[in-house]
């Protein structure tokens, strides 16, 4: 099969990565909680090192310069058949961007933005490398969501961007109150969320990377064991169980049940 062949659709979430203040600290969380291995990565993204599953990257992880002492969250990245194109896309359409288009080896070409609202956001131009495409496999990203308090507009954007189809009946996952569901040739390939109006204003809107875990109660357990923070206990929602937490370094993510998005 070609590598034209194996890329993904333009706007499919195709890798998800985490700046961290302790890469060493938070690789031992991971590995804990995911059964993640390392690899080094791109070098000229500095200290970074790709999450791998079932000999598979599935995420990556790096550290931050010491004087930057920012928050961390997990970055959803959305596929491009071409960066540079994107770019000026997301420009047009009201966002910005702050990092790139650039080169990270042979792996592919990336860029970091942010939406209308804000909401920061990868886009990767596949080059040799390409993430675990299994979905449903513990310890792997299954499905991402933004989190938006005007969604209807966002979406417009992500349309006019990436060429998502608006939502539908029958769809699935299952529709919920102020979900809505991007579609790629009939298929769910991402969510918008509407803010809660309790959400701080300095929360603001942002992506969210769900992983699949085996037991979403024993992921919770573990998560508190390891340092991190249980944010929303589990429960059942209309997308199967899950909880929101966070790492040891405060960055938010969801555990979902695995195959279940």
């Amino acid at each position: 099969m070609t590598e034209a062949a194996t890329r993904r659709t333009p706007g499919t979430p195709c890798w998800t990565s985490l700046m961290v203040h302790s890469l060493a600290a938070t690789q031992d969380f991971y590995r804990a909680l995911f059964d993640w291995e390392f690899t080094p990565g791109p070098q000229q993204l500095g200290a970074y090192v790709r999450a791998v599953r079932d000999g598979r990257p599935v995420a990556g992880l790096g550290e931050l310069p010491a004087e930057r002492q920012l928050p961390v969250s997990w970055l959803t990245y959305l596929a491009s058949n071409d960066a540079d194109e994107t770019a000026e896309m997301i420009r047009a359409c009201g966002g910005t961007v702050a990092v790139g288009p650039l080169d990270a080896d042979e792996a592919g070409r990336m860029l970091i933005a942010a939406d209308p609202e804000g909401a920061v956001f990868g886009v990767w131009q596949e080059g040799e490398h390409t993430a675990l495409r299994e979905a449903g496999l513990p310890g792997t990203p299954v499905w991402h969501e933004l989190t938006a308090r005007e969604p209807g507009a966002v979406a417009k954007f992500y349309q006019m961007v990436f060429g998502y189809e608006p939502d539908g009946m029958g769809s699935t996952p299952a529709p919920e109150p102020g979900r809505r569901t991007l579609r790629l040739a009939g298929r769910p390939a991402c969510a918008i969320r509407s803010a809660d109006p309790a959400l701080p204003r300095d929360r603001g809107a942002h992506w969210m990377t769900h992983f699949a875990v085996a037991d979403v109660d024993e992921a919770v357990r573990r998560v508190a064991e390891l340092g991190g923070r249980v944010v929303e206990p589990p429960s059942d929602r209309a997308t199967g169980r899950a909880a929101l937490v966070t790492d040891r370094e405060g960055a938010a993510f969801t555990v979902v049940r695995a195959a279940e998005v």
